[in-house]
């Protein structure tokens, strides 16, 4: 079975003193680096990364009124104003500089790696790392792990609730044995983590 790594969103804007910070998202990066570092686990290890246009639709600062954290709509969908975040080519799109500096030394041990971008398209969000919210774009991910006969995934990242959540719903429905790693991930609200590991599980991801 081969397997693949996804290191989901672990960008400075996601990170303590980001402008849509996960509380204690520093803390993962230690422990996947230690996944990455692991020679012979993973087939591919892929890291995505959140790279919003100006102004996308999903901040709040795009709908007069709005609040970040407000609920609302985005193009017939439910949407979560967010504060801008992300935004291409601004420092707090940038993958954190450990995980960073880590891909490029694998890669050139000869360890095959991906950088996947996500949320381009300013009229819908995107959590998941193989679609958008509304299912109109694919990444492209799938078929790259199709590419290497990828058959098992491990998803660790930012954040659980959100990112993490919906990239391991996706790759279960795909048919992937989808695996999150709990102690390489944390959510927006720590609050739901009991709630989101009943919804993956229901869904036929393991979390452990």
């Amino acid at each position: 079975m081969k397997k693949a790594l996804l290191v989901v969103d672990i960008q400075h804007d996601f990170l303590p003193g980001g402008s849509l910070a996960v509380a204690e998202g520093d803390a993962v990066i230690p422990y996947v680096s230690d996944l990455m570092n692991q020679k012979g686990s993973y087939e591919l290890i892929v890291a995505t990364q959140d790279w919003h246009p100006p102004g996308h639709g999903s901040f709040a600062s795009a709908h007069p009124g709005a609040a970040p954290f407000d609920l609302g709509e985005l193009n017939g969908l439910e949407q979560v104003f967010w504060p801008d975040h992300c935004v291409q080519g601004q420092d707090g799109a940038r993958i954190h500089p450990d995980i960073m500096q880590l891909l490029i030394s694998i890669t050139e041990t000869g360890q095959r790696t991906l950088i996947i971008k996500k949320g381009q398209h300013p009229e819908v969000d995107s959590y998941s790392a193989f679609f958008d919210n509304a299912r109109r774009h694919d990444t492209g991910l799938h078929r790259a792990l199709q590419s290497y006969e990828i058959s098992a995934l491990d998803v660790v990242g930012l954040a659980f609730d959100y990112c993490v959540k919906f990239t391991a719903l996706d790759g279960a429905s795909l048919g992937y044995a989808t695996t999150v790693l709990l102690q390489g991930t944390r959510s927006v609200d720590p609050t739901t983590i009991e709630a989101t590991t009943a919804e993956l599980e229901a869904a036929g991801v393991r979390c452990r």
